[in-house]
């Protein structure tokens, strides 16, 4: 049976291909003297398959994942800021990252004023639970009773690359702070 597979494997190989002689090839001229000029080997044009590569629309069956979000009674952290003569309204401040990899925990360390300003300064630490190739949202928050005051939200960790992510500053450290922020009251810590 090999016997006959051998020469057969090697017919189909050598027909599926177009083979066309471009050149004449010569062998190389021997002297006594023990010199050669180069010579030239015959050259081939050898046509195969023509393989186009690219993309195509299919409908294919997609797990998703689906978060059902279910309100839950939970004590949060309240700060309520008196400035004189200034209206005061609760909201809710919000800090929140999207991140991959492995979990993370997102955590409001500080909350510091300065004038009409205040810094939200939160931590993000990595966990050692493997995600695989999926993304996760943390978040933390607290509420706030207080005059409209600018909100600046500053991540003590490191940013992953996502939209989301984009609208917070990231310091490595408290010691990345600047000025500004570390010269700023402190009115809430964790």
């Amino acid at each position: 049976m090999k016997k006959v597979f051998i020469p057969l494997l090697a017919l189909a190989l050598i027909s599926s291909c177009n083979v066309k002689k471009e050149e004449k090839g010569e062998m190389p001229e021997l002297d006594v003297d023990v010199t050669a000029d180069a010579g030239e080997l015959p050259e081939y044009d050898v046509n195969w398959a023509d393989i186009d590569v690219g993309t195509t629309t299919k409908t294919v069956e997609v797990p998703k994942v689906i978060v059902v979000m279910e309100e839950e009674e939970v004590e949060v952290p309240f700060i309520d800021v008196d400035m004189p003569g200034e209206d005061k309204m609760e909201r809710s401040i919000v800090v929140e990252a999207e991140v991959s990899g492995n979990e993370h925990d997102l955590n409001i360390q500080e909350i510091r004023a300065s004038d009409r300003r205040l810094y939200v300064i939160s931590k993000l630490d990595k966990l050692k639970t493997n995600l695989g190739d999926k993304t996760m949202r943390v978040q933390d928050q607290v509420e706030l009773n207080a005059p409209d005051l600018d909100v600046v939200h500053i991540i003590i960790g490191e940013r992953a690359d996502n939209v989301l992510n984009n609208q917070y500053r990231y310091v490595n450290s408290m010691n990345d702070l600047d000025a500004d922020v570390r010269d700023a009251e402190v009115i809430y810590s964790k």
